[in-house]
């Protein structure tokens, strides 16, 4: 029999209902369609199929947006009865869900707007504050399936805004080169009718003002980089540009002014339009995705304090005190260091150490802020406030406050000094020359040689490649923070790489089972005893067992922290430790085990083994000649042997690695003069990623979590992870030839401008030639290296 899938979110049903002729996997899913049914929305579903998500528990998980402080720091807009919010939702992915999103109106009364900005996941809502509070909006919206992420973060500082300039320039040079060119054509085609002759003044002043928002907006940064660099005695690449410019505006004005032709205004304008286009390239990043995460972008905003009257208040994360007595309830971050009062506590700390096993904790036990409470409520009691708590000291760490980006000089900086020094020499030798012959003809020559000679083909040749890179990288789910890491990319010499959750899968496991096969009634007992337990191992054991009928045992026991227990028709079956299931004497490992007695008879152990990402071996073997590897993990040894099977010879393991260990194996290697690339996944491995030269954070979900790094990997592209690194080589290669064409186009054109046998006007047109040729030379040859990732 097929499998049904819900009707509202896809999933596979196991416990059917029905309403409406239609099936759901959940009371959830049918609440959300009878919602959207009774409002007049289910055209929704006619969209998209199962467009929707269903909606998770969420009891008392938004508590604290009844404190207004924390409201008003996460508010856009306050006045009277009317507030502005914009809210981070995750799960936005199709045109039903930016349709159903932008008519809340119709479903909720109280919200006046809203409008989705699809790239970003965000929703920006206007409500009537009488109707309906941000409390009450975040619970509606997370009750049809569209849960807001609200972390601490959001509440530091003011917004970074948007910088939109260079879109600006692109579209001011755009809108001028077009009109100059347009006014150009009498001049081309040297149209003699006696009306165009009578206007060809306008038309040249016309062209004038054009290029004037051209030369002192859109062109304004390579005059101010100029400017700072003779400050600063250094020639940099944008010194020559601007002298292009502006030798074009000015000798353009002295023609229309004088009368002795039309200028160069369609060569400066179509100069600056390809700069800024070619800028545009380069700058042109992934404004959804978050490079520069913290501690602070997972830490809840609000958390729950029990009073001195033994009463529930929502404050917010940094009004915590030492002393305070905090309620954290299941799945929710310890914000601070403290001590366990009472409750089930069972503390994954993956997020800061990269141990994949969650640890059981009594009461007295200390618990640091970072971990994550899986199993039940608890209650603790404060021993230090946020900004005191071992996971902050961790982040204050200096290596965060290093941006990469300043630390190496590019390629293109490094020759521009002498290419500009060289150019200059030549022009003002040359013109210096036809001086003592004829001062006409001397004008003549140093302005051809600094049109011709422009570096705007050497300039764009770097963004255009590495932009274009950029482009096809984020095409192929790799998304780079911005070009230069490319260069650094091609660059590396050594790889390190974390282990759980980098190069394993979270979201897999294989299992191995050691012992006495179990009958079918056994199996069957088994799968149902694990179908009562939410831990985790249980859930994953449980869904690799066959499918046996549901027949629930008559008495079930679970032993926190140690195992369950169950008897149906007399037959019992215990799962968990060695010592809980009857002192099984058994082989020791390593590795997480689960341990099974039927009837007090010991079976055997089920071994759990971390699933290794597909590709790992071919993608280390491919590593391997040219690179140095590691393996980093927070983890303990009982993988190593595994591993020594599975990697080629020579890779470095360390294991048990905290994450200031993590930061010291780097920094050793950078003394040894290598070049690093760390690949993780934690926020424990975001000071290893942000020390090493590139940090790239491997993501099951781009969109939802990435700490601190330069390059964001889909996991479904980590065996292409060489690939990319080898395109990045090819890619600087790219850029050398361009130059090296570059530099061809400058020898040949300045042959002919020094000698006297170019006109200005004549370079002004081979100018944006051999520009035009570089980019598509740049863009061809990238287009074939993507193809091969």
């Amino acid at each position: 029999m097929e499998d049904l899938s819900c009707y509202h979110c896809g999933d596979t049903i196991k416990s059917c209902i029905k309403f409406d002729e239609k099936s759901f996997c959940c009371n959830g899913c049918k609440t959300v369609y009878e919602i959207f049914s009774e409002s007049g929305l289910s055209s929704y579903y006619d969209m998209e199929a199962a467009p929707g998500a269903a909606p998770s528990k969420y009891e008392g998980k938004y508590d604290f947006l009844s404190n207004e402080q924390i409201v008003d720091k996460l508010l856009e807009f306050s006045d009277g009865n009317v507030q502005i919010v914009s809210l981070y939702i995750p799960h936005i992915h199709c045109s039903s869900c930016i349709w159903i999103l932008e008519n809340l109106n119709k479903l909720r009364s109280g919200i006046s707007t809203s409008q989705v900005d699809f790239p970003k996941k965000t929703i920006r809502v206007t409500y009537n504050t009488e109707k309906i509070d941000l409390k009450d909006l975040v619970l509606f919206l997370s009750s049809i399936g569209y849960e807001p992420y609200i972390s601490l973060e959001d509440t530091e500082g003011a917004k970074k805004k948007i910088d939109r300039s260079i879109i600006y320039k692109l579209g001011i040079a755009g809108f001028a080169f077009g009109n100059v060119m347009f006014l150009s054509f009498p001049e081309y085609f040297e149209v003699n009718e006696y009306w165009l002759e009578q206007y060809k003044g306008l038309f040249r002043w016309l062209m004038f003002s054009f290029s004037l928002p051209v030369v002192f907006y859109a062109a304004q940064d390579y005059f101010i980089s100029a400017y700072k660099g003779l400050r600063a005695k250094i020639l940099n690449i944008d010194v020559p540009l601007a002298l292009g410019v502006l030798v074009l505006f000015v000798r353009s004005t002295l023609e229309i002014i004088f009368d002795w032709g039309t200028g160069f205004f369609d060569s400066l304008t179509g100069l600056v339009f390809f700069l800024t286009l070619g800028k545009f390239f380069q700058h042109k990043t992934y404004s959804f995705l978050s490079f520069e995460r913290d501690y602070k972008s997972y830490f809840p905003i609000g958390i729950t304090r029990i009073s001195a009257e033994n009463k529930e208040e929502s404050i917010h994360v940094h009004d915590i005190e030492k002393g305070d007595r905090i309620l954290i309830r299941n799945e929710e971050l310890i914000p601070v260091d403290g001590i366990l009062i009472s409750g089930n506590a069972r503390i994954d700390y993956s997020f800061v150490t990269g141990e994949s096993e969650a640890v059981q904790k009594e009461s007295g036990d200390k618990l640091f802020a970072g971990g994550r409470q899986v199993s039940g409520m608890i209650e603790m009691e404060a021993l230090k406030s946020v900004s005191q708590s071992y996971l902050t000291k961790l982040w204050s760490n200096d290596v965060f406050h290093v941006k990469k980006e300043d630390s190496f000089t590019s390629f293109i900086n490094h020759i521009s000094k002498y290419f500009t020094a060289v150019l200059l020499i030549i022009a003002f030798t040359a013109a210096g020359f036809w001086a003592f012959l004829d001062v006409g003809t001397a004008i003549n020559v140093f302005t051809a040689v600094l049109i011709i000679a422009c570096p705007c083909a050497l300039a764009m040749s770097t963004p255009f490649t590495l932009g274009n890179l950029l482009r096809i990288f984020g095409n192929k789910k790799f998304y780079l923070k911005n070009a230069g890491v490319i260069e650094q990319l091609a660059k590396a010499d050594t790889v390190i790489f974390d282990k759980t959750g980098t190069i394993t899968s979270n979201k897999k496991s294989s299992i191995s089972y050691e012992g006495i096969t179990l009958t079918a009634a056994e199996e069957s007992l088994l799968k149902n005893t694990l179908r009562a337990s939410n831990h985790p191992l249980s859930r994953t054991l449980y869904d690799m067992l066959a499918e046996y009928d549901i027949t629930p045992p008559e008495e079930f026991r679970e032993v926190t922290g140690k195992g369950i227990e169950a008897v149906h028709q007399k037959q019992a079956m215990r799962v968990g430790s060695a010592e809980f299931v009857g002192n099984a004497v058994t082989a020791p490992t390593l590795n997480t085990s689960v341990h099974i007695s039927a009837n007090n008879q010991y079976k055997g152990r089920y071994i759990f083994f971390n699933e290794y990402r597909e590709g790992v071996e071919d993608l280390f073997l491919d590593f391997a000649p040219d690179y140095k590897l590691s393996i980093l993990s927070g983890d303990n040894e009982g993988e190593r042997e595994r591993l020594e099977k599975l990697l080629p010879g020579g890779t470095e393991m360390r294991f048990n690695q905290k994450p200031e260990d993590k930061l010291e194996y780097i920094g050793e290697l950078q003394k040894e003069g290598r070049k690093t690339i760390m690949v993780g996944d934690g926020l424990n491995d975001a000071g290893a990623l942000a020390k090493s030269e590139v940090g790239i954070a491997i993501s099951e979900n781009v969109n939802v979590f990435s700490p601190a790094c330069d390059a964001i990997l889909d996991a479904s592209r980590f065996g292409s992870l060489f690939k990319f690194i080898q395109a990045s080589k090819k890619a600087m290669t790219v850029i050398k030839v361009s130059m090296i064409l570059s530099f061809l186009y400058n020898v040949v054109g300045l042959y002919f401008a020094v000698t006297g046998q170019l006109s200005p006007i004549i370079a002004a047109v081979l100018m944006p030639l051999s520009s035009i040729s570089i980019i598509a030379f740049a863009t061809v040859c990238t287009n074939l290296i993507g193809r091969k990732i």
